[in-house]
């Protein structure tokens, strides 16, 4: 069976199963500075593996998409203010921004 004939979440998990354990490529997915040299590399290991994967599959396509995200320090979700996710868990004793400190919401939804 021709992978290029799979739908693209099943090309992305194969590619995401190939990485598992595939030393070169991730060492070269931590040195990558942002997310667009991440796609770099998974396009060209998708190449390799004649996945036919794009960038737009790459970049809309979970799980990738949220490395992609991760890598570019962009929250995937963000609560209250616009402040990404990240932002938001620092201590607040220590907020550099002046604004006092987040009160603690214990209730259930």
């Amino acid at each position: 069976m021709d992978p290029k004939s799979l739908p693209v979440g099943q090309r992305v998990a194969a590619l995401v199963k190939a990485l598992d354990g595939a030393k070169r490529t991730n060492e070269a997915l931590a040195r990558c500075t942002d997310g667009d040299a991440m796609v770099d590399v998974l396009l060209d290991a998708s190449s390799k593996l004649g996945l036919g994967l794009s960038r737009r599959d790459l970049v809309n396509t979970p799980p990738i998409r949220d490395w992609i995200w991760w890598k570019n320090k962009e929250a995937v979700l963000t609560i209250g203010d616009a402040k990404p996710r990240y932002q938001q868990d620092a201590d607040p004793a220590k907020r550099s921004d002046g604004e006092p400190p987040r009160r603690k919401f214990l209730g259930l939804f």
